[in-house]
């Protein structure tokens, strides 16, 4: 009896370690953007972030994921990875993505976190002109203005890198 106890436990835990080494799941720790693309249908995203004026300066988790402390961006990130990849086994995804209100949160703080000389910058413009002038909004998220900084216009997870229209 505890011959086949040691025996489903090792064999427990040498399925567990094969998994891991399968499934690359240590990779999903870093902080590649490879990483994102290696296991759901991030290729036009990433593709487009390639592109753009934050390939040099932001990866994906600096801008998806809390960047206030370790425990909140690991938390967070298993959560995400965890719905992606329900999402993703599952198919309930579609063809265009959506954003949670959480991960808008994260992003906006982000955006904000970057750009704070800019975005008080705007903020003390805007006191000037909100007493003579009623159409300056307050409270937008970046990406309302700036809809195509990082990853251009295209949303659609059909889009593939050949017929992406990149300068």
């Amino acid at each position: 009896m505890r011959v086949v106890a040691i025996c489903s436990v090792v064999a427990m835990i040498c399925m567990f370690g094969y998994l891991v080494v399968e499934s690359k799941m240590l990779s999903y720790m870093s902080s590649d953007p490879e990483v994102c693309i290696t296991c759901h249908t991030m290729n036009t995203h990433y593709a487009t972030w390639q592109h753009s004026s934050h390939r040099e300066r932001a990866t994906c988790v600096d801008c998806h994921l809390p960047r206030d402390s370790f425990v909140n961006k690991y938390l967070a990130k298993a959560r995400d990875g965890y719905n992606h990849s329900v999402a993703m086994t599952f198919k309930t995804y579609g063809y265009n993505l959506r954003i949670t209100d959480d991960a808008a949160t994260r992003i906006q703080d982000n955006c904000i976190s970057c750009h704070e000389g800019i975005v008080s910058q705007m903020l003390d413009n805007a006191k000037l002109y909100t007493k003579t002038d009623s159409h300056v909004q307050m409270g937008r998220r970046c990406w309302e203005c700036h809809r195509e900084v990082p990853h251009g216009v295209t949303r659609n997870l059909t889009t593939t890198q050949a017929n992406l229209v990149l300068d």
